[in-house]
């Protein structure tokens, strides 16, 4: 008789894991850049694992490639969050019910609170998710929802995922197998620092002026 041991048993958890595996081992295929852009395309509208464990592993193999690597990124990002505004813009009447069931954190709540930052500031919110751990792909189709300017949209991600995917490229680029270790255990800390920090100095110019 079989018998499922707590290490087989499935979990949300698990699930998520063995996605990342998934990711991870394309690095190794000859199919790495064209898995890199379209796992990117896909994160930035459904997708759940972004594509920086796909970037790390393929920038420790071959570290002078990193900044190729990321500039992939940032293109098939972009692009996939153009398509998440599309899908928003078009479709969002007919595919509301889906993302709130199956997209991992896109709730009603999410929705009207990131329809909410777009009232107050659209590149400064595009921006920050792009850049940081915040699911980007929640503020794509929102985007396209509540029909906000494409222009501020496209430029904030432009700035936002290419701040966040060339950090990665240099790091790897200059440091190698070196700092995989540390991008993977503290890169979304970095990410959130960063932001108070800038987003600290943007309030800091307005008061001072």
């Amino acid at each position: 008789m079989n018998t499922v041991t707590e290490s087989q048993k499935w979990t949300p958890m698990s699930w998520v894991r063995q996605l990342y595996d998934w990711v991870v081992k394309w690095s190794d295929t000859r199919y790495a850049g064209l898995a890199l852009f379209l796992i990117a395309f896909a994160e930035s509208s459904f997708f759940p694992i972004p594509p920086d464990v796909l970037l790390i592993a393929m920038g420790v193999a071959a570290a002078k490639k990193s900044l190729r690597f990321a500039l992939i990124c940032l293109i098939g990002s972009v692009t996939g969050g153009m398509f998440g505004y599309a899908l928003g813009l078009g479709l969002w009447s007919s595919l509301d019910q889906f993302f709130f069931q199956y997209i991992p954190g896109f709730t009603p709540e999410l929705f009207n609170t990131v329809a909410g930052f777009y009232q107050e500031n659209v590149f400064w919110a595009v921006f920050t998710a792009g850049f940081t751990p915040i699911p980007y792909k929640i503020f794509t189709v929102t985007a396209g929802a509540t029909q906000v300017s494409f222009a501020p949209f496209v430029l904030a991600s432009i700035f936002g995922r290419g701040l966040r995917f060339f950090i990665v490229g240099f790091l790897l680029w200059g440091f190698g197998a070196k700092v995989q270790t540390l991008i993977e255990k503290y890169f979304n800390l970095f990410t959130i620092v960063f932001t108070v920090l800038l987003v600290g100095g943007v309030f800091a110019v307005k008061f001072l002026v």
